[in-house]
C-alpha cells in the first residue's frame, strides 16, 4: 500500500497529489474551520503539570479560529462535437469568433485560518488561496467576511489573506524552535466540515520535510489528528501559544493516521511579516548547491559524524564563490549555528535577509576554515497567473492583468521603456479571448488614455460603456489595436 502526502485545504476539483494538503476538497459547499493565530512573540515552552482538561486553552484559542471558503470558476470547455482549434478558427473567421463552449461549474474549497492581527490579517495555507476567484471568512460568531488576498508563497505553501474588520481576538505566537520532542499540543480546526474542532498529541519529530525542489519545509510532526479542512489551522501547546500552521497529513487512505505536518510559527512569522510589508517574499541566496551527507559519504570524506551539508557545487560569480567556497567543503556552521543537514542550512540562508553579512565553519581537506559572506537574493520564479495579479473590469471580462515591470520585458519581448498592463491569464470562454487579447500581451492604452494598473484598466473599460474600447496592445515587441465590447 502506498502511502499518499495529503494536503487538507484544496478546490474541489483538485486530485490528492503525492503529497496531499490539510484543506478540504468539498464535495458540497460545507465550511472547514480554521485556527488561531497570534501577533505576540511568547516563550513557547509547554507546562510539564500534569492538567486534568485544556479547556482554558481551548476557551483562548477558539475565537481566533475560523473558517475559509474559496471559490473558483472552472475552466469552460468546447461544447459536444466542437473542434477544439480556437487559433484555427480565428485565423479564418477573425478574432471576433466566439467559440460555443459549456457552461462553467464552480469549484469550492475549505479550510482554516489563523487570525494574526485585530484589523483582520489572516495567516492560512496558500493551497488554500491559490487560484481562488472568491474568498470567505467565517468566525466562530458566525460573522461572514470577503477576504482580500494579500500575498501567497508556495515555497512555504504560506498566504496571508485580509478582512476588514476590528478588535478582532488573536493568539500569543510561541517560539517554535523552543518546541521539544514529546510535548503537548493541541491541533484546532474544521476537520470534513463537521464544526470548529480540537484534537490532542504530542510533538513527534521535528525538521521533518516531504518533498524536494522549490519547497521549504521545516515541519513539526504531529499525531494530534488532523484531517481535510485543518489546512491553515492552528497547532498550539498548552499555554495557548500558536507554534504551527497545519499543513499536511501522510496517509494511505487519505484519512488521519497520526503523521500530521504543521509549518512552525517562526517560519510563518518571517514569511507572514514579509507578506504584510511587500506583498511578496524576499529570500537570501549563498550560491550553492548542497546535499545530504549519509553515513557512506561521512566515511568516504573522513568525517567525524554525518552532520553538515556537502557543497556540490559552486554557482560561478556567486556570493559562496566569492568567499572561496568549493566542491567538496562541507559546511558544518551558520552564523554560529551548527547545521546539522542541507534542509536546514537552506531554511536558514533562506530566512536570512538578502544583503546579510554572515559567517560560515566548513570542513576542506579535514580543517575548519571560515568564510565571510554577503548574501545575494535569490530570483522569484516568474508567474504571471499568480495571485498577484489582478481582475480587470471586475472579472466580466474573463481577463487578469498585473503592472509591467522593466524586468518582464525580455520575458515579454518587448521594449524595457513599455508601460502598461500585462496580461496575466485570458478565461479562453470569455470577451477577451474573443478579442483576441492574449496571456503576455501588454495593454498600453484604452481609448487613448494611458493604463498602468487594473484598477485603471478596470476605470476605462468602464467609461467605455456599451461601446467597444479600443485598446493599444504590445504583443512582443509589436504595436496592435484591439477592440473589447462589455456585453
Amino acid at each position: 500500500m502506498h502511502n499518499r502526502l495529503v494536503r487538507t485545504g484544496s478546490l474541489t476539483t483538485l486530485g490528492v497529489a503525492i503529497v496531499a494538503l490539510v484543506a478540504w476538497n468539498a464535495p458540497e459547499p460545507r465550511a472547514a474551520a480554521a485556527a488561531p493565530r497570534a501577533a505576540v512573540t511568547a516563550p513557547a515552552t509547554a507546562s510539564a503539570a500534569p492538567v486534568a482538561s485544556y479547556a482554558p486553552v481551548v476557551d483562548r484559542v477558539m475565537p481566533a479560529v475560523v473558517t475559509v471558503r474559496v471559490e473558483k470558476r472552472a475552466s469552460a470547455v468546447p461544447t459536444s462535437g466542437q473542434v477544439p482549434d480556437d487559433d484555427l478558427l480565428r485565423r479564418f473567421f477573425g478574432p471576433q469568433m466566439r467559440i460555443p463552449r459549456q457552461p462553467r461549474g464552480i469549484e469550492r474549497g475549505l479550510g482554516s485560518g489563523v487570525i494574526v492581527s485585530q484589523d483582520g490579517y489572516i495567516l492560512t495555507n496558500n493551497h488554500v488561496v491559490d487560484g481562488a476567484d472568491e474568498v470567505k471568512v467565517e468566525l466562530p460568531d458566525r460573522h461572514s467576511y470577503t477576504a482580500k488576498v494579500v500575498g501567497t508563497d508556495a515555497p512555504s505553501d504560506l498566504a496571508v489573506i485580509k478582512i476588514n474588520a476590528n478588535d478582532l481576538p488573536t493568539l500569543p505566537l510561541g517560539d517554535s524552535d523552543a518546541v521539544k520532542v514529546g510535548d503537548v499540543v493541541l491541533a484546532v480546526g474544521n476537520p470534513l466540515g463537521v464544526g470548529e474542532t480540537v484534537t490532542s498529541g504530542i510533538i513527534s519529530a521535528k525538521g521533518r520535510t516531504t518533498s524536494s525542489g522549490d519547497a521549504y519545509e521545516d515541519f513539526l510532526q504531529t499525531d494530534a489528528a488532523i484531517n481535510h479542512g485543518n489546512s491553515g489551522g492552528a497547532l498550539v501547546n498548552t499555554n495557548g501559544q500558536l507554534i504551527g500552521i497545519n499543513s499536511q497529513i501522510l496517509s494511505p487512505s487519505d484519512g488521519n493516521i497520526g503523521l500530521g505536518f504543521a509549518i512552525p510559527s517562526n517560519m510563518a512569522k518571517s514569511v507572514m511579516e514579509q507578506l504584510i510589508k511587500n506583498g511578496t517574499v524576499h529570500r537570501a541566496k549563498l550560491g550553492v548547491t548542497i546535499q545530504r551527507i549519509t553515513p557512506d559519504l561521512a566515511q568516504s570524506l573522513g568525517l567525524a559524524s554525518a552532520n553538515g551539508a556537502l557543497v556540490s557545487n559552486v554557482e560561478s560569480g556567486s556570493p559562496a564563490d566569492r568567499a572561496g567556497l568549493r566542491q567538496g567543503d562541507v559546511i558544518t556552521q551558520f552564523n554560529g549555528k551548527p547545521v546539522t543537514d542541507n534542509n536546514q542550512l537552506r531554511n536558514s540562508v533562506a530566512g536570512t535577509a538578502p544583503g546579510s553579512a554572515v559567517t560560515l565553519e566548513y570542513l576542506r581537506d579535514g580543517r575548519t576554515e571560515t568564510a565571510h559572506v554577503t548574501l545575494g537574493e535569490l530570483a522569484m520564479k516568474k508567474d504571471r497567473a499568480s495571485r498577484g495579479s489582478e481582475r480587470g473590469g471586475d472579472g466580466k471580462f474573463g481577463l487578469s492583468v498585473q503592472p509591467f515591470t522593466s524586468d518582464m520585458a525580455d520575458e515579454l519581448g518587448v521594449p524595457r521603456s513599455t508601460q502598461g498592463v500585462v496580461v496575466a491569464g485570458v478565461d479562453p470562454a470569455g470577451r477577451a479571448a474573443d478579442a483576441g487579447i492574449q496571456e503576455g500581451d501588454v495593454i498600453e492604452k484604452v481609448n487613448g488614455r494611458p493604463v498602468k494598473t487594473g484598477d485603471e484598466l478596470k476605470a476605462a473599460l468602464d467609461r467605455a460603456g456599451s461601446k467597444p474600447a479600443l485598446l493599444l496592445v504590445n504583443r512582443k515587441g509589436t504595436d496592435i489595436f484591439l477592440t473589447l465590447r462589455a456585453d
